[in-house]
């Protein structure tokens, strides 16, 4: 044998006969004294196929997770010892099954390529390391020992399923081809036990190589599936305290089937009722827990929706938003209004500030004209004064006169501008004082005209002319007002037609009140002469009453004399017959029947005369009537008009 091979083996062997390679902590575990569950050996979820070809890929995943299994009793009572261990009902040949589709495949990986050899090898080393298994380096995986690749092998199968029963006492080559197939590896039919002998040779390394390679991807995607936390995992720590997937929902229906049955496995018959209170109160503080998010949500949408309830019997009890956007419109449309106006005399001010701007620009060109001017004359006064040689006392004396004559120069222009001002004041005044006064006789000219003051006046004021007219342009104050003299004359010519008009007034005043009385006489008469009216209407009404009873007794009268007129024919015509049978003594009773016919037509005649005579009477009665009332209205409107004429 090689030394350095031996020396690796050496390495790897902490004791005689025996791999240094650890076993997983899972196959290092003591197994329990529990009683054998009597459902089959729990399969690894990730067995899967290394198929290149994606057109006969199968799930990795089982038919139906191994923890949802249920678990199937034998007839008879479980028995209630603990230490009694039931033996498994699995069949001894299942573990050597393997699908038969697996029989005829054939391996594409480059197994012979030296690169994908060196990457597999890589991925086997990176995962022991990541185990925190040392003791397996890139020599060991290069030049590989039998011992070696059993530990490494027994390793990953016990990694992918703890339960699986190897036998450390029995060769390789008995348990190498079944473990496989156990775990559906595709291309178990193309291995030879022959290259487990030597398992580094060319011939057989690179198949086993692949077989290590294939464990391990199958290990690492356990490793993925058991740290993803999906639902399938079936652990009810890790389910949120919201969900809603069923993977969630049989996790917990599993994990307290697990504790009833545990519980019910663990007890006697006198306490067996009291089992379930506690897994049941266990899943409904779960389902609680799970549903207080919910509750929460909904009581705070409850209150949102009384918020909103409240809100919107707010908004229907108030008055509409459109009214208050109106009234609102209306106030802004009138603060507009105002805005404008204010903006308009804000543009009057405007253009009078720009105006009087204008002015005072010119009013200052102006004057720095009259300092240019001023200044060229005190230059000619400096130049004439150069000229005459005048002394220093002549020219102060002469600054001072100028000095003084120019100071009462401006006082006197002082003086002239305020009495303009005085006499513009004046004029305003005289002008306002004129047209009050203008005003003031036109009223009095209106007033004369109303009370018919004008000339010529009635006696005894036939010279006197009341009229009065302003003069503006009269020098003289006496002769602004033209016309007769206001205090000797127009005033004591007032006073006497105010005087002449209150007498006439109270001679009027007593008039009417003699009028008056005398139309209160008449309105009593014409009151006397209503009530008298309605008696005599009330008459008339009675009379006619009575004239349409008369009527009707005629009319029934009438009608009375008609049926019996008819009957007396009917007799008449009666007794005619009766007379030609019976003769001449129906001539006697043919005859009195006549009489009395013609009594009773004269009867109603003359009731029909005097109905008519009564009529005609009430009529005329109404008619003078009538005419009476008439000419007592027409006289008592021809003196009411006397009286106010």
């Amino acid at each position: 044998m090689d030394p350095r091979r031996r020396s690796v083996m050496q390495s790897l062997e902490p004791t005689a006969g025996r791999s240094g390679i650890p076993l997983p902590s899972i196959a290092n575990k003591p197994t329990p004294n529990l009683r054998a569950s009597l459902a089959r050996p729990a399969q690894t979820p990730y067995t899967s196929h290394y198929i290149s070809r994606p057109n006969n890929r199968q799930s990795i995943y089982p038919p139906q997770n191994p923890l949802l299994q249920s678990a199937s009793k034998p007839p008879g009572r479980t028995p209630l010892n603990n230490s009694a261990r039931r033996t498994s009902v699995w069949p001894p040949g299942a573990l050597g099954g393997a699908p038969s589709n697996s029989q005829t495949m054939k391996d594409t990986r480059p197994l012979r390529d030296k690169a994908y050899q060196a990457k597999m090898r890589h991925d086997i080393l990176d995962f022991f390391q990541n185990a925190g298994h040392e003791t397996i380096t890139m020599n060991t995986l290069i030049n590989i020992q039998g011992k070696d690749f059993r530990a490494i092998f027994d390793y990953l199968v016990l990694s992918l399923d703890a339960s699986y029963p190897l036998n450390p006492k029995a060769s390789i080559q008995e348990q190498f081809i079944p473990a496989l197939k156990y775990l559906k590896y595709p291309y178990v039919s193309q291995i030879d036990n022959k290259w487990l002998a030597a398992p580094a040779s060319m011939h057989s390394w690179p198949s086993l190589l692949g077989i290590l390679h294939w464990l391990v991807q199958l290990c690492q995607m356990r490793n993925h599936y058991l740290a993803s936390g999906h639902p399938t995992l079936q652990i009810s720590s890790d389910i949120p305290d919201e969900f809603d997937d069923a993977m969630d929902h049989t996790a917990l229906a599993y994990d307290f089937a697990e504790q009833a049955y545990s519980l019910w496995l663990d007890s006697s018959e006198e306490d067996s009722r009291d089992l379930m209170i506690e897994p049941k109160q266990t899943l409904e503080e779960r389902y609680a827990k799970k549903n207080e998010r919910v509750q929460l949500d909904l009581e705070q949408l409850r209150k949102q929706l009384d918020d909103a309830t409240i809100e919107y019997d707010k908004l229907k009890s108030s008055a509409a938003p459109i009214a208050k956007a109106q009234d609102e419109n209306g106030l802004l449309k009138g603060d507009n209004e105002k805005f404008q106006k204010i903006l308009q005399l804000y543009e009057v001010k405007k253009k009078k500030l720009i105006d009087f701007i204008a002015q005072e620009k010119t009013e200052l060109a102006r004057k720095d004209e009259s300092l240019i001017q001023m200044k060229m004359e005190q230059e000619r006064l400096s130049d004439i004064v150069k000229t005459q040689n005048l002394s220093p006392e002549e020219v102060s004396r002469m600054t001072t006169d100028h000095e003084t004559l120019s100071r009462n120069l401006e006082d006197l222009r002082q003086k002239i501008a305020e009495t303009h001002r005085a006499v513009l004041n004046l004029e305003v005044n005289v002008t306002n004082r004129a047209a009050a006064t203008e005003e003031a006789l036109d009223a009095y000219v209106n007033l004369l005209s109303s009370l018919e003051l004008l000339p010529p006046l009635p006696p005894p004021f036939e010279g006197v002319d009341l009229m009065l007219e302003l003069n503006t342009a009269a020098s003289n104050p006496h002769q602004l007002l033209k016309g007769a003299e206001v205090r000797k004359v127009i005033r004591p010519t007032l006073n006497s037609v105010a005087e002449s008009k209150r007498s006439e007034r109270a001679s009027v005043e007593s008039e009417r009140i003699k009028v008056d009385n005398e139309l209160d006489q008449l309105m009593a008469e014409c009151e006397n002469l209503d009530l008298e009216t309605t008696e005599v209407e009330k008459k008339v009404v009675s009379l006619h009453e009575q004239a349409e009873d008369l009527r009707d007794a005629a009319q029934q009268e009438a009608l009375v004399a008609s049926n019996e007129a008819t009957r007396v024919e009917r007799e008449l015509a009666h007794a005619r017959t009766a007379a030609l049978a019976n003769g001449m003594g129906v001539n006697t009773r043919l005859t009195g029947l006549q009489f009395k016919y013609q009594e009773q037509v004269e009867k109603v005649s003359r009731l029909k005369e005097a109905t008519v005579r009564a009529i005609i009477k009430n009529s005329n009665d109404i008619a003078m009537f009538k005419s009476e009332v008439s000419r007592h209205l027409a006289d008592l409107r021809e003196f009411v008009d006397t009286s106010q004429s």
